[in-house]
């Protein structure tokens, strides 16, 4: 009994085993998103601004310094500065306190566009997640295709080879000529090489889908089938495409006020405490304190502040100009990809239909061959027909998943 325990255990080991290998390509996306760097770089991009938001409030509270200016200019035998000017000496050690004054308004403006640099990363980086997911699900889409190729062309291997024992007793008993038993031959032949080339292309193409997720995976994997279902497409100004036009809009216009903010009267208030004197009479007494305020009002700039309006409208023009190209080139595409879809159906359809009629011809060579009532030649021709079949069927599942795919990318809000 032991020896069966420990067979059974090894069976349902390897099973486990092969099992565990097979992935979908909800693992492969995950995994894409998760070691992103530039996806990565917009979360820190984000919280970077956040601190850009503090220093804001930060630098409209009152600052406080500490200053010491020292100097002493000697005058020897009548040589030295003017003491009118320098006092002789001059010493200092003062807190200060400064604070700017701003409007609410102002303070809002510059709140709203470091909001607004958010805004724009968080929509580069839904748009930055769907570009990924993209990728990664067409390739994964494209190994796929290529492993079933694979999985069929064995299949036909497999046939082939059942065949082969049989149609060489039946050569050596004069039924075929030799001359047809070499073609069957050359055919397996040809076979086992077009599917040593197969798993060649898929090991590239599941090498290729691992360094766009930032794998690091050289085994062989099967690949489960992709589960894609076509969500309608909605309009776009519901998606996070047309959003980045918005945000970009929003953009200018907060631009364009500030501005306007930069040539508003500019006010501050300080006031410092401390010891301030020149040691020329009672230096011991030199201790006070001030206030005052500064005034800045802007007159004449040379009209730069209507130049960099106008550069602001131009490039709302611009905005407007990408944004109805957009429009129209998204119509144009979703259209297309639809119409492809239904041509893939339609094609998958027919082709399906012409597979079962291709395997029932190679069913009934197969029990001609047996009695030596067929051709060997027709049973070629056969199988050559249900492998175009097959193919047909794969390459417009692979066409069909991909628009799908295509479709699915403009689903983003």
């Amino acid at each position: 009994m032991k020896p069966i325990i420990i067979l059974t255990l090894l069976v349902q080991f390897c099973q486990s085993g092969l099992n565990a290998q097979e992935k979908s390509v909800n693992y492969y996306v995950e995994a894409a998103l998760e070691s992103s760097p530039l996806l990565k770089d917009y979360g820190y991009q984000v919280l970077s601004n956040q601190i850009d938001s503090l220093r804001i409030r930060a630098n409209f509270q009152p600052i406080v310094s500490g200053n010491s200016v020292n100097s002493y200019a000697p005058v020897i035998n009548g040589w030295g500065y003017d003491n009118a000017v320098t006092n002789g000496a001059n010493i200092s050690a003062l807190v200060g306190v400064t604070q700017k004054i701003s409007s609410r308004q102002n303070l809002q403006n510059q709140y709203d566009a470091v909001r607004l640099q958010n805004e724009e990363l968080r929509v580069k980086g839904k748009i930055s997640q769907q570009d990924l997911k993209k990728n990664v699900t067409s390739q994964y889409i494209t190994a796929y295709g290529i492993y079933q190729e694979l999985a069929f062309n064995q299949e036909m291997e497999d046939l082939l080879k059942q065949e082969e024992g049989l149609l060489k007793k039946l050569t050596e008993r004069g039924v075929y000529r030799q001359t047809d038993y070499l073609t069957f031959i050359v055919t397996l032949q040809q076979e086992r090489v077009n599917i040593q080339q197969i798993r060649q292309q898929y090991q590239n193409e599941f090498a290729t889908l691992n360094y766009l997720c930032g794998l690091r995976d050289t085994s062989f994997t099967e690949l489960q089938a992709p589960v894609l279902d076509a969500v309608p497409v909605p309009d776009l100004e519901n998606t996070v495409f047309y959003h980045q036009f918005e945000v970009d809009s929003l953009r200018l216009h907060n631009s364009d006020e500030q501005i306007d903010f930069s040539y508003k009267p500019k006010l501050s208030w300080y006031a410092d405490a401390g010891y301030l004197s020149s040691l020329m009479y009672l230096p011991f007494k030199n201790f006070g304190t001030s206030v005052g305020f500064n005034l800045t009002v802007p007159i004449y700039d040379g009209h730069q502040r209507k130049m960099q309006h106008d550069k602001i409208a131009i490039a709302e023009q611009t905005r407007v100009a990408y944004r109805d190209f957009y429009k129209a080139q998204y119509g144009q595409q979703v259209e297309q990809l639809l119409q492809q879809l239904d041509d893939a159906a339609r094609i998958i359809e027919q082709s399906t239909e012409q597979l079962r009629f291709a395997r029932g011809l190679i069913d009934a060579n197969r029990k001609l061959l047996e009695t030596g009532d067929a051709r060997i030649a027709d049973y070629i021709i056969a199988i050559g027909n249900y492998l175009s079949a097959k193919h047909s069927i794969t390459r417009n599942t692979v066409t069909k998943l991909q628009i799908i795919n295509q479709l699915n990318y403009w689903n983003r809000k």
